[in-house]
């Protein structure tokens, strides 16, 4: 077991860590709830780095990984929605797990093919992720901080990353559409 799928791991573990922490009744769980999310996210980095700076990319890594991000993600979106269900929430929150799904099924495809390859994450693809976790890092986290609107801002951030998935899915659609076509 490396390092990267270790992490990796624990960020399947943190997940129902957080739903858990999520629905605490009690004030400032939020805050717990953030810390658990800023930790799975920081292993998501950490999994990547390790894996190619200790040369331990391996097939179970490369399986579990895009499924831990996903799972991780699609689930605060979820619980998100479910605690403000809002139509300025919700929206994004579709389009961001529809992407997910569509271009994990397009990545499962090109695979099929042995052409996973042409449509690997790109660096928008990074940026966006970037992005969107702290948007979902500051939607878990709610409250006003400093003075500063960290939920509006999340939102916002929440737009950006909507506007960068759309943009990163097209990019995939078109880089897998010379195969699409046969």
């Amino acid at each position: 077991m490396t390092i990267p799928n270790q992490l990796t791991l624990l960020r399947l573990l943190l997940i129902p860590v957080f739903i858990v922490v999520f629905y605490l009744p009690y004030s400032h769980s939020n805050i717990f709830a953030c810390v658990i999310f800023i930790l799975a996210a920081i292993t998501d980095i950490l999994d990547g780095y390790y894996a190619r700076k200790l040369n331990q990319i391996s097939s179970l890594g490369v399986f579990l990984d895009p499924v831990a991000d996903k799972l991780m993600v699609a689930i605060v979106l979820v619980l998100l929605v479910q605690k403000n269900p809002e139509i300025y929430l919700a929206i994004p929150a579709a389009i961001i797990i529809g992407r997910e799904i569509a271009v994990s099924a397009l990545r499962e495809w090109m695979a099929e093919l042995g052409t996973r390859s042409e449509i690997a994450v790109s660096n928008l693809g990074k940026i966006k992720t970037i992005i969107q976790m702290v948007a979902l890092g500051f939607l878990v986290y709610e409250e006003s901080f400093i003075g500063l609107p960290v939920y509006l801002i999340g939102i916002i951030l929440m737009y950006i990353a909507v506007f960068l998935t759309l943009i990163s899915m097209f990019q995939y659609l078109i880089l897998a559409l010379p195969k699409l076509k046969k």
